[in-house]
């Protein structure tokens, strides 16, 4: 079963990481949620953080481990943000599961292709030799030939740990990383309709959501509401977290007409 960091009480409410990411970036907002009456379960994917590793590495995968994971929790109705590569599974979940989602909200992702563009990250990650016992600082000195961006080797770099001592890891599973990579760009199925409301967020200096994406996305979300959230690229959950709690609190406290 997957890995999950569990805090609070009340309403259940699933966070689904990105690409990369740990149920460790949500750390902080995960405890703004808990004091707002939910029981926040912040999860690790397969193939990350602490969650197992698997060959199998698809978004009906991923679908099923979540599925599984709220049926060992007697988890129903749940409310769902689902971030970047977890939004698409957050997206899969809802058109495939509708009955066990109550509130969904998706960061910064559509629902339609997205090539392959971590062809840099893989290419760093790939690059550090860790038969030679690097050490942190020798980690990321090879990871800034590839990964110029400060915030994005951080990312990465909390992926680190002391497999024994002296020799660092990976905690999620580079080799089927760069075995599937083409299937984190995979679109919704053609005719697959989620018929409630959603809430897309996306940053305003984000291109993932496009305004000419939005129709398309509305064929598959026809109630979905947009929002921006300022100042903020990709991770606007860590660039504006104060406009990001502000507008998923606001979203997971409205009640719709059924």
């Amino acid at each position: 079963m997957l890995y999950s960091r569990i805090e609070g009480e009340g309403k259940p409410l699933l966070i689904i990481h990105g690409f990369m990411g740990t149920s460790d970036n949500w750390k902080t907002l995960g405890g703004q949620y808990a004091k707002e009456g939910f029981q926040v379960h912040a999860l690790d994917l397969r193939n990350h953080g602490k969650s197992f590793h698997s060959e199998e590495f698809t978004y009906d995968a991923m679908v099923n481990d979540v599925v599984e994971y709220c049926r060992q929790n007697a988890l129903d109705h749940v409310s769902v943000i689902g971030h970047s590569m977890g939004g698409k599974v957050a997206m899969f979940l809802a058109v495939k599961y509708p009955e066990l989602i109550d509130k969904l909200i998706i960061a910064d992702i559509g629902p339609k292709y997205y090539a392959p563009h971590h062809q840099d990250i893989l290419a760093g990650l790939n690059a550090v030799d860790f038969s030679s016992k690097p050490g942190r600082g020798e980690v990321e000195e090879v990871l800034e030939k590839y990964i110029p961006d400060f915030g994005t080797r951080q990312f990465l770099m909390k992926n680190l740990y002391w497999k024994e001592p002296g020799q660092l890891a990976w905690k999620f599973n580079l080799d089927v990383f760069n075995r599937e990579i083409e299937n984190i760009g995979e679109a919704l199925p053609e005719g697959s309709v989620y018929e409630r409301p959603v809430l897309f967020l996306r940053g305003d200096k984000s291109n993932y959501i496009k305004d000419k994406d939005v129709p398309g996305l509305k064929v598959h979300f026809p109630k979905a509401e947009i929002k921006d959230i300022a100042n903020s690229g990709h991770w606007l959950h860590a660039e504006n977290p104060q406009d990001f709690l502000k507008e998923t609190i606001s979203w997971l406290t409205t009640s719709f007409s059924s």
